[in-house]
């Protein structure tokens, strides 16, 4: 069963830097495209960033130049290192895989990220 438990959210000032860790089991992540998304209140999950099973990224417009996310296949983890942030950052960010190597598309369960000014 694909697990996906994502860790490192919390609260940081207009500016200030976060990682965010993605550890994944059960299925063979090395093969599969592995992304972040985010949900602020009211709005809709949007796709903030994804790597592709090759390590080739790409990055919503929104966050390009502040956001970088990198993978470890042989420890099955997605990290994303967010930089400048800013308080439209605010969200719940959400780990995601899919593709080759797991049944269907997978979140984790969230982790929330404020910024405050």
């Amino acid at each position: 069963q694909v697990q996906l438990v994502e860790s490192g959210g919390g609260l940081v000032q207009t500016g200030g830097s976060l990682r965010l860790s993605c550890a994944a089991s059960g299925g063979i992540f090395s093969l599969s495209s592995m992304g972040w998304y985010r949900q602020a209140p009211g709005k809709q999950r949007e796709l903030v960033a994804t790597i592709t099973s090759g390590g080739r990224p790409r990055y919503e417009d929104s966050v390009k130049g502040r956001f970088t996310i990198s993978r470890d296949n042989a420890k099955s983890t997605v990290d994303l290192h967010m930089n400048n942030l800013k308080s439209e950052d605010t969200a719940v960010y959400y780990c995601s895989v899919w593709g080759e190597g797991v049944p269907r598309s997978y979140f984790g369960q969230g982790t929330q990220v404020t910024v405050t000014s």
